[in-house]
């Protein structure tokens, strides 16, 4: 019988060789980099408001200003990430993209949190920095109302602002947000929802009292765990292929850098994010208590985009969706799209489809009102 696979000591001679040359000429385009050509949030901006840590951008416009969108637009990115995710690099840039798409952005930049930030809780967040910063973009271009586009975290904590305040928020918008906790996992997808599944049993009190601020360390090595093969090794074995490419090549750099200075999260903060939204389930339950007011998502009776991946091991579709059962609003649409996590805002594909569909889908309800 003739093995399946014939690799004899001439083709393992070629494939050595092969490797060595594209390992030379990743190490010489190493060499050549400096630190401002990995660069990330490079779109051109503004800080227009700040307290304490956070930083607020307004984006210069891209388009004639007399086509920019009415009503202004804030990011919301996660607490636990750097905001960098949704302006990675020119060509792949969420921010880009809507500023093509006649937006008038905004963003929140949490910042690093310092020793004392452990103190700040949810409210904190929620009723303090994000409603400063939705009351500054209201009176900075004398509207009632602005849309609301959450990322991940963020987009749990931009569902809970506006069931708090929707008199302030004209439309909402998610993109891969947890927002059902009580994913059931599925030990044949073993990587699939296993952030949460882990999640579940952690003892964030200890973890808290004993760092205060959640190392950002030990948050990527929560999210590299939840999918260990692919994050871990699959990446960096795909790592040899791109290092003859310098363009391949600052794209992965870019995605390191991302990941890897990401902030600490505010030790209150992050306990009560685990305790009462993922441990609990309390927001789908009707149960969560933020400065001192019941959360009820049925206040929600705004038009809601929700955008999902398909292929999310983070935060799996069924997390995401079931929000159309619980929110009061009959506005309410939903827009899967085949990629992953965070693929959603760097895919290549992606880039034609997250923000022309949030273009369309805003200027149709624009149109109604």
């Amino acid at each position: 019988m003739k093995p399946v696979i014939s690799f004899g000591p001439a083709e393992a001679v070629k494939e050595f060789a092969d490797l060595s040359h594209k390992m030379a000429k990743g190490i010489e385009t190493l060499t050549q980099l400096k630190d401002e050509d990995v660069d990330i949030g490079s779109t051109p901006k503004d800080v227009v408001y700040s307290q304490d840590r956070l930083k607020l951008y307004h984006y210069h416009p891209t388009v004639d200003k007399k086509k920019v969108m009415s009503p202004p637009l804030i990011i919301h990115p996660p607490l636990i990430n750097g905001y960098e995710v949704a302006d990675l690099q020119p060509d792949r840039s969420l921010v880009r993209n809507l500023l093509n798409e006649g937006f008038d952005v905004h963003l929140i930049d949490w910042g690093y949190p310092l020793p004392a930030d452990k103190y700040l809780t949810m409210d904190d967040y929620i009723n303090g920095y994000v409603d400063d910063c939705v009351d500054f973009v209201r009176d900075m271009h004398g509207v009632d109302k602005v849309d609301l586009l959450g990322i991940c975290q963020g987009g749990t904590m931009s569902t809970t602002y506006t069931a708090l305040h929707p008199e302030k928020i004209r439309h909402l918008i998610l993109t891969v947000t947890p927002i059902d906790f009580d994913h059931k996992h599925d030990p044949k997808q073993a990587h699939v929802g296993l952030l949460f599944h882990l999640a579940r049993n952690a003892n964030v009190d200890l973890m808290v009292d004993a760092v205060g601020n959640v190392p950002a360390d030990l948050l990527n090595v929560s999210f590299l765990m939840a999918s260990p093969f692919i994050l871990n090794i699959g990446k960096y074995q795909d790592l040899v292929d791109v290092m003859e490419d310098k363009n391949a090549l600052l794209n992965f750099l870019r995605m390191e850098k991302w990941l890897f200075g990401g902030p600490h999260a505010a030790g209150g903060a992050y306990k009560e994010f685990v305790k009462e939204f993922l441990q609990g389930n309390k927001l789908v339950k009707g149960e969560l208590v933020i400065g001192g007011e019941k959360v009820n998502l049925k206040n929600i009776k705004n038009p809601v985009l929700n955008i999902f991946a398909e292929r999310d091991h983070l935060v799996p579709p069924p997390c995401t969706v079931a929000l159309g059962k619980h929110v009061g609003s009959k506005d309410y649409t939903e827009l899967p799209i085949k990629t992953g996590h965070i693929g959603i805002y760097t895919g290549g594909a992606s880039q034609k489809i997250l923000a022309p569909s949030v273009a369309k889908w805003t200027q149709e309800h624009v149109a109604k009102h």
